[in-house]
């Protein structure tokens, strides 16, 4: 004859029981969740730039298992990244270690064994750390802009208008001073001319651009032209 301590217990048991398994139901459909999202995710730890987990969306897209991905490392982006946008996962890398917040960009992305490139939107953010603060895994979530193709138009504008943003801060980088000098530097003048027209000395002007192409990160005057154009001058 059960007793009413047998009765409880048997009664907390199979309450647990229930509760395991609701927890397992919920584990499972989240996996799934996961797996069929429409893009591609992943973990990687960021000292070793190693594959520590990904969605079946990354392995499909790829051509690799997880298993070839983690046992890979960093020879992984080696092989999939285009080699001009391969040096993004060493500067992704130090951005965390620098204590970036996000981190993206575009990136020129292929399929084991085949030889053509896509363009893949990726975006990367902490995931877990170690006592110190440090950043140990980052996620990331890799997502390809082709398949916008219902919103065409939209895509176009959406990248316009980031292209608008990116050359307004690029201008806010430049003092009054120094957009001034570059105005005329793209209108073909040189610097004896510049410093006529603005009322400066030739090393002043010497400087600005000097300190044009610094903030703007161009090696001569010919991408700087270049880009002067692209942002509206």
């Amino acid at each position: 004859m059960q007793t009413a301590s047998d009765l409880g217990q048997n009664f907390s048991l199979s309450a647990l029981q229930k509760e395991n398994d609701q927890l397992k139901n919920r584990v499972q459909w989240l996996e799934s969740i996961l797996h069929h999202v429409p893009a591609m995710l992943y973990s990687y730890d960021n000292n070793k730039k190693s594959i520590t987990w990904c969605n079946q969306g990354l392995a499909e897209a790829f051509g690799y298992t997880p298993a070839e991905m983690i046992g890979l490392g960093m020879e992984f982006f080696s092989n999939i990244m285009h080699p001009e946008d391969f040096k993004l996962a060493a500067v992704a890398q130090q951005a965390f270690r620098n204590n970036r917040r996000q981190f993206g960009g575009m990136a020129r992305i292929r399929r084991k064994g085949e030889t053509e490139y896509r363009w893949l939107l990726g975006l990367e953010v902490p995931f877990t750390q170690n006592a110190s603060g440090e950043v140990v895994e980052i996620i990331c979530a890799f997502l390809d802009l082709t398949g916008a193709m219902d919103t065409n138009a939209a895509l176009t504008d959406a990248l316009s208008e980031i292209l608008r943003r990116q050359n307004e801060s690029l201008l806010n980088k430049l003092t009054a001073r120094e957009k001034d000098v570059m105005a005329l530097a793209v209108r073909g003048l040189n610097n004896k001319e510049i410093a006529s027209s603005l009322n400066l000395s030739r090393y002043t002007v010497e400087t600005h651009r000097k300190n044009i192409r610094l903030k703007l990160k161009v090696r001569n005057s010919t991408e700087l032209v270049s880009l002067a154009r692209k942002i509206g001058f």
